[in-house]
């Protein structure tokens, strides 16, 4: 398939925690795709990129666009950053977008656990998913952090409208993490066809990023996020009934 190989075919855009790696992972294995060597290319969230010049040359010399092989990338910050959407639409409105999504509480807990581990955190749980939010409002951009954006990246419905709004549905697929992880080969199918792409070969199934131990997560905590989420969850779940 392919769009006569000026621009890529697909970019993955989140969710960040959600299973992207792991579907990156298949992807890579996948003789039909393509995919840069790094996972997350982060392009489209280049705040030092002057975007009125239009000039995407440094960023096709990533991908094998000659190849006749179905290009994409996966940056799973681009659904939650400002202006990443717009300019992805900018690039390539006929690009096919794919969001990748987990239970919006699990997903924080499991982002704050890996912004820990990597030193990048210092707070507990429950105070970098309370107070710690206000840490969102002294940054550039203002009101969006790339490391703790614990509770912001999980309102998938705002993500989602935006996305739409911006896109054709039918230039938009929403998977779940969950079936990733119990189900692959159909989802993985899921993916194909909607790219463009000939059928996955048989794949086991597998799990990366993982995580060390850390405890469990307060079950305050955990009551405090679903009643954060809540109104947003039932936002969600009558977007995703009005794609079909």
């Amino acid at each position: 398939m392919g769009i006569g190989r000026e621009r890529i075919d697909f970019v993955v855009v989140g969710a960040q925690k959600a299973g992207t790696t792991a579907l990156f992972d298949y992807l890579c294995e996948d003789p039909n795709i393509f995919l840069p060597p790094e996972k997350e290319v982060h392009f489209f969230d280049d705040e030092a990129r002057d975007w009125a010049s239009g000039d995407y040359s440094d960023y096709h010399r990533r991908f094998e666009l000659q190849s006749g092989r179905i290009c994409g990338e996966v940056t799973p910050i681009y659904m939650y950053w400002p202006q990443a959407m717009e300019r992805i639409r900018d690039y390539n409105p006929d690009i096919r977008v794919i969001c990748l999504l987990r239970d919006p509480v699990e997903r924080a807990w499991s982002h704050w656990r890996m912004e820990t581990a990597r030193g990048a955190e210092d707070q507990s749980f429950s105070s970098a998913i309370r107070r710690g939010r206000q840490r969102l409002f002294e940054t550039d951009p203002w009101g969006s952090h790339r490391v703790h954006s614990y509770v912001e990246r999980g309102f998938y419905a705002e993500q989602l409208a935006r996305i739409f709004g911006l896109f054709p549905r039918s230039q938009v697929l929403v998977l779940e993490n969950d079936a990733l992880e119990t189900h692959p080969q159909e989802t993985l199918g899921c993916f194909n066809a909607f790219v463009g792409a000939s059928a996955p070969r048989p794949r086991q199934k597998r799990r990366v990023h993982v995580g060390r131990a850390v405890g469990e997560m307060p079950e305050e905590d955990r009551a405090y996020l679903s009643g954060v989420y809540a109104g947003d969850q039932a936002r969600l779940a009558a977007l995703l009934a009005q794609t079909g």
